[in-house]
């Protein structure tokens, strides 16, 4: 049996009839940019992470480039992030000319590391962004006592974790403001692009809503440049109709999650990462740790399972950041996981016999 590494139709067919209907009365309403939609998808959202507001964006790199923005960073600002994830979570810092600090990541759950991000403060330091890594909350609460003792802002990168929780709070309702990402491949994808800041600030609420369309505060009134960031009404009507199916669909990747653990538990020199304590991890993705990654990939690749790398080269080493000056050995964590992490197929719509057909397939690698 083949198993593909992602399968969008599955996720899609659930909800093929009301996106029909939907771009039907937007077609009908010639009403394609913000509107009701936008509105309606905005204050479901807020009400779903349990914040006061949240902005409809067009992409999840927005969403992080308008927050930080909005969090008032300065030019020559320093923000400390992590150096494994993707690098929308850096292009937002360096893009809004603030300056990319790495700190490394917690050997258990390949979060950002309390105790690093401590360690890597210094007196330009303004912001953190934690980034909630495959679906994993990160350690907010010491993350939190940290940025209060030293009067910093937090934007949680949540693009991954749609419906994560950490001590029963959702990620986005714990720092200063949290961004999503609604790209395709996530737990709840668009039908294209699409972003979403929340906050519980009115003060990041009226900047980001500037910020999305072109600094204006009335039309024609531009206070300040902005962006083209809006969301249109077909990602946002979308949207809606995934986000009433999310909860049951993030409990589908648990169970798949758990099934995943079971079987593979002692089997070559796998590893997992673990939850961190007092999280609800919602598995965005299902990621193992081998020595023997590569050799594993070709031979499931062999066997007509797909898998991918997240992320083979962390950022400290990526040439667009050289100019920081890091070098290897500079995130000993990170660097080892980059060698060593796989993800396994994991999305909404994966029958169990998939998922058993890849367990034995890894189980048939190790035992030859």
């Amino acid at each position: 049996m083949n198993v593909p590494f992602l399968d969008l139709s599955r996720q899609n067919t659930e909800i093929r009839e009301r996106a029909l209907a939907i771009f039907a009365d937007i077609m009908e309403r010639s009403s394609f940019i913000g509107g009701p939609y936008v509105k309606e998808f905005e204050e479901s959202f807020a009400a779903f992470c349990q914040v006061p507001h949240a902005i409809a964006v067009n992409s999840g790199t927005d969403a992080l480039r308008l927050a930080i923005q909005a969090c008032g960073l300065e030019p020559g600002d320093e923000i400390i992030t992590t150096p494994f994830t993707f690098i929308a979570t850096s292009e937002a810092i360096s893009q809004n000319q603030g300056v990319i600090r790495f700190a490394d990541v917690h050997p258990d759950t390949c979060t950002l590391d309390p105790a690093a991000l401590a360690a890597a403060i210094s007196p330009r330091t303004r912001g953190l962004i934690p980034v909630h890594l495959y679906g994993n909350p990160c350690h907010m609460r010491e993350i939190m006592a940290i940025a209060d003792k030293h009067g910093l802002w937090v934007v949680e990168d949540a693009c991954q974790a749609h419906g994560a929780a950490y001590d029963g709070s959702p990620v986005g309702s714990i720092g200063t403001a949290g961004t999503f990402s609604f790209y395709p491949t996530k737990n709840m994808g668009a039908f294209g692009e699409g972003g979403l800041v929340t906050t519980p600030r009115e003060d990041i609420l009226h900047k980001v809503l500037a910020l999305r369309n072109h600094g204006q505060s009335a039309r024609y009134s531009h206070d300040f440049e902005g962006f083209n960031a809006r969301m249109d009404a077909v990602q946002a009507g979308v949207l809606h109709e995934k986000l009433k199916r999310l909860p049951d669909w993030n409990e589908q990747r648990r169970q798949m999650a758990v099934l995943y653990r079971q079987e593979l538990a002692g089997i070559g020199d796998l590893e997992f990462f673990a939850t961190t304590p007092g999280a609800t991890h919602v598995y965005h993705l299902f990621t193992v740790r081998t020595r023997q990654r590569d050799q594993l990939r070709e031979y499931l690749t062999g066997q007509g399972i797909g898998s991918a790398v997240h992320y083979p080269v962390p950022l400290h080493l990526q040439p667009a950041y050289r100019p920081l000056g890091y070098g290897p050995g500079d995130f000993p964590v990170a660097e080892e996981y980059a060698r060593t992490v796989l993800s396994l197929p994991l999305y909404q719509g994966i029958r169990e016999e998939e998922v058993r057909t890849v367990i034995h397939t890894i189980q048939a690698f190790f035992k030859h």
